[in-house]
């Protein structure tokens, strides 16, 4: 068992949970084992079936993680577009 100060533990399922990091990533940078890390994800998900509290809080951050994807998403297919819209007006002159 790691001695973890829970406001880090939080963080680290956070930035799994919001931002999608992976487990390797996380391990990479902090130094706990990528199977330690899902498991306090894991165990995370567990508790928040019976803390209403805290399932909104990770239907929260699910959102937020779903969100920012959509909206990287849009940016790529709007620069597209743009980059379209300058090739037609160039060809149409």
């Amino acid at each position: 068992m790691y001695d973890i100060e829970p406001e880090l533990k939080a963080k680290l399922v956070q930035l799994h949970i919001q931002e999608g990091r992976t487990f390797k990533s996380l391990s990479d940078e902090y130094g706990y084992p990528a199977s330690t890390i899902s498991r306090w994800v894991r165990e995370y998900r567990q508790k928040a079936v019976k803390d209403r509290e805290r399932a909104k809080a990770l239907a929260d951050m699910e959102k937020l993680y779903k969100l920012q994807k959509e909206n990287e998403e849009l940016r790529k297919e709007n620069d597209f577009l743009k980059k379209a819209a300058a090739f037609f007006a160039k060809e149409s002159r």
